[in-house]
């Protein structure tokens, strides 16, 4: 492994996938699918649907291989980082961790669960307007976060 890939596997950043799906019975199960056939594991999943179109939000296995998956399939998706915090004491943490997040004046955009349970904890994906800023907070009032490595074991 390269030192740039063992850079990106220890990042507090997550890579996530937004693949624009059409509105129809059966699209979601198609990219699943195709992930699976390339033994790629979606770790989280998030759904946001309109009349016309759906977003399927996505943490997987192989964040590489499902770029290349994608751009070969002409699948339309786009990509950002993440955070994953591992939650020690379950939802009870939850106000633990908007509170150091409040106290470091970041916003969040979003946020969902992951199917996985890294170490046998919850954990959940947070899309940050600074990831680095609350890495470092979270980390000091004593949080775990996890890696992309940390999820692709």
């Amino acid at each position: 492994m390269t030192s740039a890939t063992a850079e990106k596997l220890h990042s507090p950043q997550v890579r996530q996938f937004s693949v624009f799906l059409q509105n129809k019975v059966g699209a979601l199960l198609e990219v699943v699918r195709l992930l699976d056939d390339n033994n790629i594991i979606v770790l989280a999943l998030s759904i946001a649907e309109s009349s016309e179109s759906a977003i399927g939000r996505m943490i997987v296995s192989d964040p590489d291989r499902t770029s290349e998956l994608f751009l070969e399939r002409d699948i339309p998706h786009s990509e950002c980082a993440l955070m994953v915090v591992e939650l020690d004491e379950g939802p009870g943490d939850l106000s633990r961790v908007l509170a150091a997040l409040l106290m470091a004046e970041v916003n969040i955009h979003f946020s969902y669960p992951l199917l996985v349970r890294p170490r046998g904890r919850a954990v959940l994906a947070l899309h940050l307007d600074d990831i680095e800023c609350s890495s470092s907070v979270l980390r000091g009032e004593g949080f775990q976060i996890l890696s992309q490595g940390d999820l692709s074991r």
